[in-house]
């Protein structure tokens, strides 16, 4: 391709400048150039690839080109001075070097001081229609499109682009002195915003001179209404994105008529570009360079182009963007959709906020709206028995470790609450409060309340405990107030001895497990641990009942825990009250205790004593007791 001699001279002024900086500064080579992605301090910014020939070096697939076989085109060649032009001659041949016209001609390093062209065979007797397409291997944004002609330039010519690889193909522009025969299109229509995506089509490249040489160049935004402000326009950066542009080359444009002497023999050589020969015209057509220039589309999220692993070229992507153009957020950075950069904006895809409990998030359009624009990322598969959009708060049966933040791995803790004792699963959210079933208290619900007993109801765990007024005196002269006249005898006489022992019928370690009221009594469900003593009726470890008379247990004497173990010695004074039958002396069905019962809660250091007290029992020394 043409180079422009200033740029030539900008390159030797930059190295110039490189070296002399290299010597004043011996770490220049070992530093890092700033990245034009961001400003100095590290804000995102636009950045876009630099302008090139995107055609440069590129293969160019045609359908016609010459020297397969070997053949003869001859054609018109001015002569300066008002002199008419005149006719030369030149062989090609794809098997010779020299007279070869291939189409990588188009696309090489064009020299006007070596002029390669590419050429199609002879229109004499091939089809008009001649194609050139070229890949770009990725899109562009282009800026313009031209082919300099070495043979006159086509009477009609149209300009195509894909932008998806040569799958399907839209109009670009067209050139024809015929617009409306042949495209079915008004010559120079006006650019319009309504039709700023639409080909147009012009007969300004018709004339005649130069006979060859000529250029026709396509600007993409030229006339555009939108042009200036492309920013803001999806419709122009549409537009001008392609990967792939197809020249068809319609019908040639028939030369004027040489000038007197045109038809003698000179006798010069067939590839001689002056020599005079009688042989008649032939139609072809030749170009020497074809470039596209444009930058390779990154959405202003990237400043280069370079060839991945297989070899396909793409962005090299900032602002956690990523694709072949940087046209999609890179995983995990959906906390806004992604937008093209623009000169005030750089747009960069912005992580999703998941407290480091979740590694994937999505976007939504509703919350990011809800949220004035600023926040639509969704955190999901949220871990650490965390939950919420953002992983900011505990899941069901869990609550809220304050003395970690919202962060850590262990920021959440597991409610623990009670089966039995807890009305739900989920706890409060701060202080991990299990919902508690009435009667139970505690923070995972685990005992009863103040004024409640354990009961054996897994709907009711806990009960209130009853106030028993009593309803049958011992004797007449008692009065049902006066507890502490009525308990005396017992009052401050709890300890266990072998005199004691001995008095007693039955010595029993038992643990109370609930209670119900029969009548003027007590009935508690009781479960024999151990049997020290039985006189009588012989008693066995397990399931049996307590009786207690209302009147003793309203004045605590004995006073009954429940879920307690107690040491219960009774029987052998002559204990007051009636039975749970109903009658007077009526004897109850498992033990009875009164006022003159020793029930006191169990100790362990008690069971080597009772041992003893068994053993002296059997001895016979409770009668000398």
């Amino acid at each position: 391709m043409r180079q422009p001699w200033r740029c030539l001279l900008a390159l030797c002024l930059l190295a110039c400048w490189a070296s002399a900086h290299s010597v004043a500064n011996p770490f220049a080579g070992q530093q890092t150039p700033p990245d034009p992605c961001y400003d100095d301090t590290g804000a995102a910014r636009r950045c876009i690839p630099e302008f090139i020939n995107a055609a440069f070096g590129q293969d160019v697939a045609v359908s016609s080109a010459c020297g397969r076989p070997p053949s003869r085109s001859c054609s018109a060649v001015e002569r300066g001075d008002q002199r008419p032009s005149v006719r030369t001659c030149q062989i090609c041949d794809a098997a010779d070097p020299r007279r070869a016209r291939p189409a990588a001609y188009l696309t090489d390093l064009n020299s006007a001081h070596n002029l390669t062209c590419w050429q199609s065979e002879n229109l004499n007797t091939s089809p008009h229609n001649v194609t050139l397409t070229l890949s770009l291997g990725k899109k562009f944004e282009i800026t313009y499109v031209s082919l300099q002609f070495c043979s006159p330039r086509p009477e009609s010519l149209a300009i195509h682009k894909s932008m998806d690889y040569g799958k399907t193909w839209v109009p670009y522009q067209f050139y024809s002195s015929q617009c409306r025969r042949m495209y079915n299109r008004p010559n120079k229509a006006s650019i319009t915003k309504q039709n700023e995506q639409e080909a147009l089509c012009t007969d300004g490249h018709t004339d005649l001179y130069p006979l060859s040489g000529g250029l026709i160049a396509f600007s993409t935004l030229d006339g555009r209404p939108s042009g200036k402000d492309f920013d803001n326009s999806p419709v122009l950066q549409d537009w001008v994105t392609v990967t792939d542009i197809r020249v068809v080359l319609s019908r040639p444009q028939m030369p004027r008529e040489l000038g007197p002497g045109a038809g003698s023999n000179g006798g010069g050589r067939d590839d001689d570009p002056v020599a005079v020969t009688t042989t008649l015209p032939t139609y072809f057509y030749a170009a020497g360079d074809f470039q596209v220039g444009g930058r390779c589309k990154c959405n202003g999220h990237g400043s280069r182009c370079l060839k991945d692993k297989e070899g396909k070229l793409v962005c090299d992507c900032k602002h956690n963007t990523e694709g072949p153009e940087c046209d999609r957020c890179k995983p995990f950075h959906y906390d806004r959709p992604w937008q093209r950069a623009n000169a005030h904006e750089a747009n960069e895809c912005l992580p999703c906020n998941c407290n480091l409990h979740a590694r994937r998030c999505r976007f939504n359009m509703e919350l990011y709206k809800l949220s004035g624009r600023k926040s639509g990322g969704v955190c999901m598969n949220c871990r650490h028995n965390t939950a919420g959009r953002h992983c900011h708060y505990c899941k069901e049966g869990f609550y809220r470790d304050l003395a970690r933040p919202i962060s850590h791995r262990r920021a959440c803790k597991a409610c623990d609450c009670h089966p039995v004792g807890a009305a739900g699963k989920t706890c409060n959210q701060t202080t991990g409060q299990c919902p508690c079933k009435d009667g139970v208290t505690g923070i995972t619900c685990n005992r009863c309340a103040k004024g409640y007993q354990q009961s054996r109801s897994p709907v009711a765990p806990c009960i209130k405990i009853p106030v028993v007024i009593p309803t049958v005196a011992v004797s007449s002269t008692e009065e049902p107030a006066d507890c502490e006249s009525y308990c005396k005898p017992v009052k401050g006489n709890l300890k266990i001895n072998m005199k004691k022992y001995c008095k007693k019928d039955y010595a029993v370690q038992v643990n109370v497990l609930d209670m119900e009221t029969v009548g003027d009594w007590a009935k508690f469900s009781v479960n024999l641990v151990s049997v020290y003593k039985s006189r009588g009726e012989p008693l066995k470890r397990g399931a049996s009942v307590l009786w207690v008379h209302m009147k003793d247990l309203a004045c605590k004497c004995p006073r009954i825990q429940m879920s307690k173990r107690f040491l219960v010695m009774g029987g052998g004074d002559g204990g007051t009250g009636a039975g749970p039958g109903g009658g007077p002396g009526a004897e109850p069905v498992g033990l009875m205790a009164d006022k003159n019962s020793l029930v006191i809660q169990w100790r362990d250091v008690w069971t080597r004593r009772l041992r003893k007290f068994q053993r002296k029992e059997k001895k016979g020394k409770c009668g000398k007791a």
